[in-house]
């Protein structure tokens, strides 16, 4: 997939094993592993990072490589049905974190132009997320502003 403010091409990862059932050598019971990431969730960690933990520490000491084939619900899921979502989406708080660190960094460095363009591209990135998010993730009246933006981070 292409970048959205340059015109190069994406860089491109590694996938993921196709697999349609769990591995045999992780046989953790999947309310445990539930347990695990609403455990992992209230002490802060974003679905990312749970979904990382579970991979290299594990429940009880076994790794669990997919928490989708485990449980048969992704990470998001878990957390919604026993109400510990977060209350903005992942990537959009990630956003607005950046976007908060360059003002910051601009109102000390204000001839940084090349982090004033970096700003624009980052606002620029978070209200097509809200767009995307608003109704559903977000409240239908949600606009961004670097002072809700802070106080919704704090």
């Amino acid at each position: 997939m292409a970048r959205m403010h340059t015109r190069r091409r994406g860089s491109s990862g590694s996938d993921r094993p196709a697999a349609d059932e769990p591995a045999e050598w992780s046989d953790v019971d999947a309310d445990a592993i539930e347990d695990r990431v609403v455990e992992l969730a209230e002490q802060g960690h974003d679905p990312s990072v749970i979904g990382m933990k579970l991979r290299d520490e594990g429940v009880k000491g076994t790794p669990i490589p997919n928490v989708k084939l485990a449980t048969g619900k992704k990470v998001g899921e878990i957390l919604e049905d026993n109400d510990a979502a977060p209350e903005l989406p992942e990537d959009l708080r990630r956003l607005m974190e950046r976007a908060i660190n360059l003002r910051e960094h601009l109102d000390e460095n204000g001839q940084d132009h090349q982090n004033k363009r970096a700003l624009q591209n980052t606002e620029s990135k978070i209200r097509r997320l809200a767009n995307y998010y608003r109704g559903d993730e977000i409240d239908a009246d949600f606009n961004y502003s670097y002072e809700q933006a802070k106080e919704l981070l704090e």
